[in-house]
């Protein structure tokens, strides 16, 4: 039994990580650094992101790799370190894992190519399975317990990347990002997602949403999955950005977000935790309130909005009544998501 799965039989729920750019930026990576040199250059400060959520009382977190394929890395010139950089990110979480004194599951943390699949955009299925196929290597070599396919927004990228982590054997879970009335970038709704997710020959332990818009959007989106036999992640975001003296803060007290972990668990989640702006004292209040709070019944839209704060949009993506937008090309887009 996996290490994630063995978890996850001895309790209701599991906490994992936070914003892994917020905490790296307030540790002084500059706005378009690749955060995973620093796996080589800042060991240190790898590890004391990775410590904050244990400390904090996480079950499980994601290791400094989201932009760790050949595609993103390329934007760098450093395309031929993908192995290295992926490694060394899980041998540092394997370590702090390691010495946490209690089970702590390691995820390698894998984000999108940052360019758009075949037929809109240029990139084969081949080439993406290639690009997730080494980095997923790379992780398991440094070893992580589990793969952590995150903020994706194409159905075409989701299979590319169970596809490769396939050739891997290793066990993985997925989510994508719903910020467009309820749909990915690429126009996904939360039944599609839960759809393909059966459909996958190698299927995750569990999907969800993460980042997004807000953290009332994203547990609309979790009720949109329906039901489903696989564990649902909830990983919303701190609250709304906003931009105040040249930065952007996320308006999320740990207050809020406790509420919002609540809510996420009744809503069905079995993984919680924070996308943007979530620091660790957001994870304690979580921690704290899952640990202390009653289950309740499933919250309605109302509950949640009351609770959370209003939806961005009236349309949750199913009733072909959100807006439509101009798509912003997918590697600025993500690359705006990291920043956060």
């Amino acid at each position: 039994m996996d290490a994630l799965t063995k978890l996850l039989s001895t309790r209701d729920w599991l906490l994992t990580d936070g914003a892994t750019g917020t905490e790296l930026f307030n540790m002084g990576l500059q706005s378009g650094d690749a955060p995973e040199l620093w796996n080589a250059d800042h060991p240190d400060r790898i590890r004391a992101l990775y410590q904050g959520p244990v400390d904090a009382g996480s079950d499980i977190f994601l290791t400094n790799s989201f932009g760790g394929n050949a595609s993103r890395l390329k934007l760098h010139d450093d395309q031929n370190r993908v192995f290295e950089l992926n490694k060394l990110a899980a041998e540092i979480g394997r370590d702090v894992a390691d010495t946490a004194g209690r089970t702590v599951v390691v995820a390698g943390s894998m984000g999108p190519t940052g360019d758009i699949m075949e037929p809109v955009g240029t990139m084969s299925h081949a080439q993406a399975v290639e690009m997730f196929h080494e980095q997923a290597e790379g992780l398991k070599a440094g070893g992580a317990d589990v793969l952590w396919v995150e903020t994706i927004s194409a159905p075409e990228e989701m299979k590319a990347a169970a596809e490769a982590i396939a050739r891997t054997d290793m066990p993985w879970c997925g989510t994508m990002s719903f910020d467009t009335a309820g749909r990915t970038m690429m126009g996904v709704t939360a039944p599609a997602l839960a759809a393909q997710m059966d459909r996958l020959k190698h299927p995750p332990l569990a999907f969800g949403a993460n980042c997004g818009v807000g953290a009332s959007d994203l547990l609309r989106t979790v009720l949109g999955f329906g039901e489903t036999p696989k564990h649902v992640i909830a990983k919303g975001n701190a609250g709304i950005p906003k931009y105040h003296d040249g930065h952007i803060h996320y308006d999320g007290t740990p207050a809020l977000m406790a509420d919002y972990a609540v809510l996420a668990r009744d809503a069905g989640a079995r993984i919680i935790g924070g996308c943007c702006g979530t620091a660790p004292e957001h994870l304690r209040a979580m921690r704290s309130a899952l640990e202390t709070r009653a289950k309740g019944p499933k919250p309605s839209l109302d509950e949640i909005a009351k609770a959370l704060g209003g939806f961005s949009s009236e349309s949750d993506g199913t009733d072909g009544a959100g807006p439509t937008r101009a798509r912003r090309n997918a590697r600025g887009a993500s690359r705006a998501r990291e920043r956060a």
